[in-house]
């Protein structure tokens, strides 16, 4: 199961910090990521963390600006938002690739998904 949390309303500019707490499941074996979904569009992928946390992959719409993190004590895994733009309103899901094949890439296998969090930027 994956719990997030963290949505809310900002300015644009602001910062935000998601998390999205796995339980369950043997957490320090699966690659972890977010995606965000706007409505009428397909969820896209924003970022991945492989199993280690030693590689990360961010798409290039959010690059220098957001950055993902697991916290392993915690089952936890982090979505750290800065400068952020009207554009990046959507909901963000978090999600768990357990196929053991996910190294930080862009092709991250989501096979479990979270309830997902609302985030709003007010321009």
């Amino acid at each position: 199961q994956l719990v997030e949390s963290g949505g809310g309303v900002v300015q644009a500019g602001d910062s935000l910090s998601l998390s999205c707490v796995a339980s369950g499941g043997t957490f320090g074996r699966f690659g972890m990521g977010w995606f965000r979904q706007v409505p009428g569009k397909e969820r896209e992928f924003v970022a991945g963390i492989d199993w280690s946390g030693g590689s990360r992959n961010l798409a290039e719409s959010v690059w220098g600006r957001f950055r993902i993190s697991r916290e392993f004590a915690k089952n936890t895994v982090y979505l750290e938002m800065n400068a952020l733009k009207s554009e990046d309103t959507a909901v963000y899901y978090c999600a768990a690739d357990v196929s053991g094949q996910y190294y930080g890439g862009p092709n991250f296998n989501a096979a479990y998904w979270g309830q997902g969090t609302q985030v709003i930027v007010s321009s």
